[in-house]
């Protein structure tokens, strides 16, 4: 009935294999819901330019990289996009099928881009020959399955743990008569004679496919993009076996379970294997752009430029030398806390505001109260190498566990299979009353402070006094402290919004700041500490004090911990507390103006709102970093699209700090604004869907409707407000000020970063004395500005 197992030649296998490897490295990883941390959607194309990114999405997804070519005509007849962008932009594309000259270039405005298919698997060609939406089958199917087998603790019954994907497949498939009941008879009986492992059905099922070595990888490729969310949460499971050390092969497994479809799809339909031929054939192809991507990525190009020209009349000229500030806030990276640092500056020019990334240089993972669960703190791209805890005393520890197995008891029996329906009976109208009161918003007071946390294991005075210097030095934070220096996280207050997680800190792993930002007061406030620090260089003034705070970037409310402060210190706070109420309000009636149906005087009211869509708008708009001293970038037309990292190269004797600069935050940025690019550009493949149908499956995700794949995107609500896009799609613009050839050692020893700049996904430029004195120019060096 179907291909037997013989024998492949080991050439054939290597071949094979090496397609399998090569099509899971171009699979993003996806963070489940707890842990939403952005991801660079191109993170497997980072090797090659947007150009041939495009031809290869193309090929396997259908998808465009770049916006429809009206959106080009319409910036160039506002004057956005001018003349000279648009012929800078076309002189520096290399590629011999770019418009020959600006005429020719602005003529193709006037054409529309093709519509993009993706080259058909079998189960499309099926489809088409039969009249049954096998591809919607095998999404239901697989979805199904997948939703109970990597379920993280939202089903009430768990698959048996152990078994890989590929042999917990096999025996739930075996069982499942729906594509028999569908038409494809045997099915059941083919997954039961498949080979035992993943890699021999899939070198099984590409002899029966008649896949050559060199049309393998794309056709994997295209077989893991109809699996959507599920391969990314794989290639997850991938990414964090890896930084364990370890290695994962469940997204090998869904290839292998895909690709069981396939075979026996076209022994069920014949008559596609002539149109099968031809898209392997298809995908034998080098993978090349063809005319109509080259220009429109030439009109991307030109786009960006523009954005780039108008943030350079935007930096400023830094002024003379200042006095002592009575107040320093050091706040986040993220875009929505420029807007805050801006407003502070505003209200008191006595005020001094810096940016670092939010986990403030702590490799931490905490342990809450209440739990003994380890949530990493720190960027994904780090391993946490220091563990803390909030843990009360033994009695209060318990007492609060106690609370949370209840809590946790109730909320599994409101939802077990038999005693849920007589829950409804009985309890359903004194639900009633809750109900009523959570669609008002009201009932919801502020949450009490978590316990300060601390570090699990005490350290010696000078691993203390060294962990101290490492992150001043980091923040270029060495000298000249205020009286008072507020540490600020940053989180979000949201009501039932699966991506909470997203819009917290991604630089602490999709949490709340507010544990790193208690750490480091801690540390900074810590006799022994701040006796070692003057072995590092480091003098602290006596009457410096730091106060850890957490900004609420929904309500633009600040926190302040006085975590182990006498009275008389607690009693500085008040005026600090009065200043950032103030600039919060200030930056609502701002933000009001962008959310629909706000007024200055109701934005903190979305985070209650349970049907709210649009709480905030997270970091929609991001399109530059720049590292500088805080006085290069203090004008008001930055605000929320920059992150704002303080940086001076004068402090930085080995260029250490520029070097984690560049291959941390900056990193970090491009990911968050290439996940917001991705799902802008390409919604279908790399956007999150609709928000009014999204389920929660499996911890993991949200699927549309009862079932199918993940989306791990953003939702077109963090994009649009339902009239415009909110979202400009840009690759990010990095502007560091240091000298040239100190950053073009740091980019000649990390090939990864190099890469980034190379192929484009990021554009870097190097300020002098605050203005722009030269462009990366991709594989060439540097091109003078001035």
């Amino acid at each position: 009935m179907f291909l037997k197992h013989t024998q492949i030649e080991p050439d054939r296998v290597t071949g094979i294999m090496t397609a399998v490897e090569a099509a899971a490295r171009r699979v993003p990883p996806a963070f489940p819901l707890d842990a939403n941390v952005a991801v660079n959607p191109f993170l497997g194309q980072s090797d090659e330019d947007l150009a041939h990114a495009s031809a290869r999405l193309a090929r396997v997804a259908g998808a465009w990289l770049t916006l429809p070519r009206h959106d080009y005509a319409r910036l160039i007849a506002e004057g956005e996009i001018t003349e000279p962008d648009l012929a800078a932009a076309l002189y520096d594309c290399t590629s011999p099928l770019k418009p020959v000259d600006l005429a020719d270039l602005k003529a193709q405005l006037l054409t529309s881009k093709p519509a993009r298919q993706a080259l058909p698997s079998v189960a499309d060609l099926a489809a088409q020959a039969t009249g049954t939406d096998w591809p919607a089958i095998i999404r239901q199917s697989v979805g199904l399955w997948a939703a109970g087998h990597f379920d993280r603790g939202q089903a009430l019954w768990s698959p048996a743990p152990g078994r890989s994907a590929f042999a917990a497949w096999r025996e739930w498939a075996t069982h499942d008569l729906t594509p028999e009941i569908a038409g494809l008879t045997g099915f059941c009986a083919h997954v039961f004679e498949a080979p035992d492992s993943a890699e021999r059905t899939v070198l099984r099922a590409a002899e029966a496919l008649e896949l050559s070595d060199a049309a393998a990888e794309t056709a994997f490729h295209r077989l893991y993009i109809d699996l959507g969310g599920w391969a990314q949460h794989a290639r997850w499971l991938l990414w964090t076996a890896e930084l364990r050390q370890e290695t994962d092969h469940t997204l090998s497994d869904l290839l292998a379970i895909r690709m069981i479809w396939e075979e026996a799809l076209l022994h069920h339909v014949p008559g596609v294997a002539e149109a099968w031929a031809q898209a392997v054939a298809a995908h034998e192809a080098p993978v090349t752009p063809d005319r109509d991507i080259v220009v429109d990525t030439i009109l991307q190009e030109a786009r960006e430029r523009a954005f780039q020209r108008r943030m350079t009349a935007e930096l400023s000229i830094p002024k003379g030398a200042r006095t002592r500030p009575r107040m320093q806030v050091a706040c986040c990276i993220d875009v929505r806390s420029g807007p805050l640092r801006r407003a502070l500056e505003a209200l008191d020019p006595q005020v001094e505001t810096l940016g670092f990334a939010g986990f403030f240089g702590l490799p931490v993972a905490h342990r809450a109260q209440g739990t003994d669960e380890v949530v990493p703190h720190l960027p994904a791209l780090l391993s946490p190498s220091a563990h803390a805890s909030s843990h009360l005393p033994p009695d209060p520890e318990q007492a609060s566990r106690i609370r949370a197995r209840t809590v946790r008891a109730w909320g599994r029996f409101r939802q077990a299979a038999v005693s849920s329906f007589a829950f409804v009976e009985a309890a359903g109208p004194i639900y009633g009353v809750k109900l009523l009161r959570d669609a008002l918003g009201l009932g919801h007071g502020p949450a009490d402070a978590a316990p300060p946390p601390r570090f699990d294991t005490a350290m010696p005075a000078p691993d203390k006094a060294a962990l101290a210097a490492k992150v001043l030095t980091a923040m270029s934070f060495t000298r000249d402290h205020a009286p008072l220096v507020l540490l600020l996280g940053h989180g979000a207050s949201t009501t039932n919004n699966p991506h909470d997680s997203a819009y917290h800190c991604g630089a602490c792993g999709g949490q709340a700041g507010d544990v790193s930002a208690r750490l480091l007061a801690g540390l900074l406030n810590d006799p022994e500490t701040r006796a070692g620090l003057a072995e590092h260089g480091i003098a602290i003034p006596k009457d410096t004090l730091f106060v850890a705070g957490l900004h609420d970037t929904t309500t633009d409310a600040v926190t302040l911990y006085p975590d182990g402060l006498d009275a008389a210190q607690r009693a500085m706070l008040a005026d600090a507390r009065h200043l950032l109420a103030r600039a919060g309000r200030s930056v609502a009636s701002s933000r009001a103006k962008t959310l629909p149906g706000a007024r200055a005087d109701t934005v903190a009211a979305r985070a209650l709102d349970w049907a709210e869509l649009r709480p905030e708008w997270g970091l929609a708009g991001c399109a530059a970093f720049i590292a500088a001293p805080r006085a290069h970038a203090a004008q008001e037309a930055l605000e929320g699209r920059c992150f704002l990292h303080s940086y001076d190269w004068t402090r930085d004797r080995d260029y250490a700090t520029l070097e984690l600069v560049l291959t941390a935050p900056a990193v970090v940025a491009s990911w968050i604004s290439l996940q917001y690019y991705g799902s802008a550009v390409a919604p279908d493949v790399f956007g999150g869907g609709n928000k009014l149908i999204h389920n929660v499956t499996g911890g993991i995700g949200v699927v549309q409707g009862n079932g199918g794949i993940l989306h791990p995107g953003l939702p077109r609500q963090a994009l649009h407000d339902g009239t415009q896009a909110i979202h400009d799609p840009l690759r990010l613009s990095v502007m560091i000020e240091a000298p040239q050839p100190a950053i073009t050692d740091i980019l000649t020893r990390h090939d990864d970063v190099r890469a980034l700049f190379d192929n484009g996904w990021m554009h870097l430029f190097a300020l002098k004395d605050g203005r722009l004195d030269a462009r990366y120019k991709p594989q060439q060096g540097w091109q003078s500005l001035a």
